[in-house]
């Protein structure tokens, strides 16, 4: 497992929930409803997930109190909650993608494609074991190539952030309309 050990932790936790899902669609016989106990709770549970993805790597990156654990396996965790929590929240759509919950189904497939470039250009910047950007190993890397590696971060994140921020948005209008049509209005 070693270096993308947070791909194989992610890689076995879907098999496992897909699995789960399986079993849950030979049980009733039918694509387990969003609105129902299985589909909620996915849902629910996957959306935890990614505001945890969200919320608590930013806040280790940025804060100057937070200094629990490294950088480096905040990142593993960050991309681990950010490929689980997107998966289980596709299965919460029972595969109906109209309207917001439809959107925002797009803008989550968008944001973890986006991830996923990110990540690849993340690797390309050398780092120490904590996650904080050196200069190269024994210094050889060159000067340009690290420039540019850098430069494509920041236009990354300059794409990636507000992705998520609209994909926050969608996601709590969604859920505060679900509350409201499929809970008050009853």
């Amino acid at each position: 497992m070693g270096k993308n050990r947070e791909l194989w932790l992610a890689f076995f936790a879907i098999l496992f929930i897909t699995g789960v899902y399986a079993l849950v669609l030979l049980q009733t016989r039918q694509v387990p409803a969003a609105s129902g106990l299985f589909g909620h709770s996915i849902g629910i549970l996957g959306f935890v997930l990614m505001l945890m993805t969200e919320t608590l790597y930013s806040l280790r990156k940025r804060s100057r109190l937070a200094r629990w654990g490294r950088m480096a396996d905040w990142l593993r965790f960050h991309i681990f909650t950010g490929i689980v929590g997107p998966y289980m929240v596709l299965l919460h759509t029972s595969w109906k993608f109209n309207g917001l919950a439809g959107a925002t189904t797009v803008l989550t497939v968008i944001i973890v494609f986006s991830g996923f470039i990110g990540r690849y250009i993340y690797t390309r910047i050398p780092r120490t074991l904590d996650g904080v950007e050196m200069a190269g190993p024994s210094g050889q890397l060159q000067a340009a190539a690290l420039a540019s590696a850098r430069r494509a971060l920041a236009i990354w994140h300059a794409i990636h952030i507000p992705l998520g921020m609209a994909l926050f948005t969608a996601a709590f209008i969604h859920i505060g309309a679900a509350l409201y049509y499929a809970t008050l209005l009853r």
